[in-house]
């Protein structure tokens, strides 16, 4: 994996989280058990820090990034898709974030909630608890999201994480 400190900014990534040899991660990133980095993901954690929870995807091609004094957390068992952008904003547990998804600065996306693919949810909004999050800007669906919904996804997301640690090699 490509992982760099920064200074005194080093990344934390548990021993059985399982980061793609072509992610990056850089500075002051958590990363919890059982999550998972997979390939052209950058997390960057130069202003400010990054913790993504256990059993989280961070999908091919997504940004986490940071702006000074902010945080961008992800919370545990959420499925980040493929090409989002996360900065200086909190994903709480249990949620999904769909592909090309942007959510900006001191964003909340409450635990259970859905954003949809392509949604823009810009500084200062609040997903509600199991709520869908759709369009640019991002509009509201209230309890549209079952409890457990994303478990599969997460499920599949740490399996294939464990299988790429034993399986994965290069050949060329």
């Amino acid at each position: 994996m490509t992982v760099y400190a920064l200074g005194e900014q080093v990344p934390v990534v548990h021993p059985d989280a399982y980061v793609h040899p072509d992610a990056v991660v850089i500075g002051s990133v958590e990363i919890g058990a059982g999550s998972t980095v997979w390939p052209s993901a950058v997390l960057r954690a130069d202003y400010g820090r990054i913790v993504v929870g256990e059993r989280t995807s961070i999908q091919d091609g997504s940004v986490l990034h940071v702006s000074a004094g902010l945080v961008t957390r992800v919370g545990d068992r959420c499925v980040i898709g493929h090409l989002v952008h996360l900065e200086g904003c909190t994903i709480e547990d249990d949620c999904l974030v769909g592909n090309g998804a942007i959510v900006l600065h001191e964003a909340v996306v409450r635990s259970g909630a859905l954003v949809g693919a392509g949604a823009f949810v810009g500084n200062r909004v609040e997903v509600p608890p199991y709520a869908t999050a759709l369009g640019v800007p991002a509009k509201m669906r209230l309890d549209s999201v079952k409890p457990g919904a994303f478990d599969a996804a997460v499920r599949n997301y740490v399996d294939n994480g464990q299988r790429f640690k034993r399986e994965l090699r290069r050949i060329d």
